[in-house]
């Protein structure tokens, strides 16, 4: 076998090339790693900033909204009691029919009942106008008996009347009321959006009283759903509210009459209710359903209604294929004579257009008139006054009429 040596040169070589291999390969590897530490580095910052961004949005509307927003404290005179303290000795406990009182009204030196102003609620509302308009919801104020206090963002107390109360939707409208007699002017008027333009997945944040005790709470979250229809109340008294905004949102009691805002910092909704055996389920009124109102109060003091001058029934698809009506919506004017109710009212705008019993009102002013958006809603929309456009379905026919809106009674 033959044997082979190696020169010393060679074999140094042959160990020069290796060391600048390995530093070769060392450097590049250390150059790689330094250049996926540089990406991950500027994803980071990327997403840092997107995070920044968004929080800033959020912050910033809630800096420019927070001003006029206020909470709505409900108190009462109520009476006085005090616990009835038990002692198993009095005849009372020996009458198996007697109904023992468990406690007894304070009485004062004259013999009279004690009353205390006691807090019994709260909500929220926000200011429209500057001399101290609030928009709040009806439920909140409908206790005639009661007296409102609104606070302020920053702290201050004022004595509120209710102003106006609307019979149809939820909605009231109060008055802040000066503590001296100088007039109120110059409070901060929170701004409107359009509700129309709203999109399901928009981020909204709601504001309130949350509990009637944590003013001023700020929630997050997106518009769930347009256009929903629920039953609100409660074991006292229930109603139907129609077309509104869902929100993931938490609304809790006490932010009822609380605005509901874009990240522009403008109302889209007033809070108003929330589906109590789930969760991340909130309500809204559309702001477009309350402007009017608000103008209404603007112009005149007090909620002026626009008035037609029909009764009507709702149509859906199986209402219609029940009545055998080839339409599938609108708002089929109804009567019965016998009992003085009229289909179309005599002397009203609707008569004066010409409108007739089992005509269907299919549109308003370019509005299709359906369940979810029923006639009555659509002509709220309007001042008496205004002038607005019917389609009306009648005999296989559809055509259009111009009414002149009057003032409901």
């Amino acid at each position: 076998m033959k044997k082979y040596r190696l020169s010393f040169g060679l074999i140094v070589l042959i160990l020069i090339i290796a060391l600048a291999g390995g530093i070769l390969g060392g450097g590049l590897t250390v150059s790689l790693l330094g250049l996926n530490s540089t990406s991950d580095k500027t994803n980071e910052t990327i997403i840092e900033k997107q995070v920044y961004v968004e929080s800033s949005q959020i912050i910033d509307t809630v800096k420019e909204i927070s001003p006029t927003v206020v909470s709505i404290v409900i108190t009462k005179d109520l009476p006085l009691y005090r616990e009835r303290i038990f002692n198993f000795n009095d005849p009372f406990f020996d009458d198996p029919f007697f109904d023992f009182p468990f406690a007894f009204p304070e009485l004062d030196d004259e013999g009279g009942v004690e009353y205390e102003t006691q807090k019994i609620g709260g909500g929220s509302g926000f200011i429209v106008t500057a001399d101290g308009l609030v928009v709040t919801n009806r439920h909140v104020v409908d206790d005639s008996t009661s007296d409102y206090t609104i606070i302020l963002n920053d702290g201050t107390e004022y004595d509120a009347e209710v102003v106006s109360i609307d019979t149809i939707n939820d909605i009231a409208i109060l008055r802040i009321l000066s503590n001296d007699d100088e007039p109120i002017d110059g409070l901060s008027v929170a701004k409107m959006g359009d509700s129309d333009k709203i999109q399901v997945g928009q981020q909204v944040i709601a504001i309130g009283n949350a509990l009637a005790e944590y003013e001023n709470t700020v929630t997050t979250g997106v518009i769930s759903a347009k256009g929903r229809s629920i039953v609100a109340g409660s074991v006292y008294s229930t109603e139907s509210l129609i077309n509104l905004i869902q929100t993931d949102a938490a609304i809790n009691p006490g932010n009822s009459g609380g605005p509901l805002v874009n990240l522009d910092g403008e109302v889209i909704g007033i809070n108003t209710a929330i589906a109590v055996d789930a969760q991340g389920i909130g309500f809204a009124i559309p702001i477009n359903d309350v402007s009017s109102i608000i103008e209404s109060v603007k112009t005149y003091g007090k909620i002026i209604r626009p008035y037609l001058g029909v009764r009507f029934m709702m149509l859906d698809k199986e209402k219609a294929e029940e009545l055998q009506i080839d339409v599938k919506y609108g708002a089929l004017l109804v009567g019965d004579l016998s009992e003085g109710e009229f289909a179309v009212v005599p002397d009203s705008p609707a008569e004066e257009a010409g409108l007739e019993i089992n005509d269907v009102v299919l549109e308003v002013n370019g509005q299709n008139v359906t369940v979810d958006q029923p006639l009555h809603v659509l002509i709220s929309k309007n001042q008496p006054g205004d002038e607005i456009t019917l389609k009306v379905w009648r005999d296989e026919e559809e055509f259009e009429v111009q009414v002149i809106l009057a003032e409901a009674e």
